[in-house]
């Protein structure tokens, strides 16, 4: 178990990394690194002000390139690793490429996906919170004391 999170931790600094660059963009930092047997297969990052585009969450542009790095819309074998707990429209979509595991860092009180009271995520999708999650909440924290 301990090995898994030592994992858990590279991969998700990798997430860290890729919302740094949204930051630097005046997006709202959060990345997003797509995982499958050990090889990061995409990297994504919040593209909506950029793309004036609402559904450019991280985790839509990480299933996109996911999906398309392997050629199919089933991410059943992957690990999604994103420094924010998925919203709504993100767990949906996780939902349909069937995403095997989950990795998320900081919870989100307002706006994730776990507020529903139901899971949202395929049922055989494996859910692990709070990785480096104090490091994920500073970078947002500092980005909206900047904009304040």
């Amino acid at each position: 178990m301990e090995q898994q999170y030592l994992n858990d931790e590279y991969f998700m600094r990798q997430a860290l990394a890729e919302a740094k660059k949204s930051f630097a963009a005046d997006e709202v930092p959060v990345g997003v690194v797509v995982v499958v047997n050990q090889l990061v297969i995409a990297r994504a990052h919040n593209l909506t002000e950029k793309l004036n585009d609402v559904t450019a969450h991280a985790e839509m542009q990480g299933i996109t390139a996911a999906a398309n790095y392997l050629g199919s819309k089933y991410l059943n074998e992957c690990t999604l690793y994103v420094t924010l707990e998925p919203c709504v429209m993100c767990a949906g979509a996780l939902f349909w490429a069937q995403l095997g595991r989950l990795v998320y860092g900081a919870s989100d009180p307002k706006r994730g996906y776990s507020l529903t009271g139901t899971t949202l995520l395929h049922p055989r999708t494996q859910v692990t919170r709070g990785v480096l999650e104090g490091e994920s909440e500073n970078l947002l924290k500092d980005f909206f004391r900047r904009k304040r």
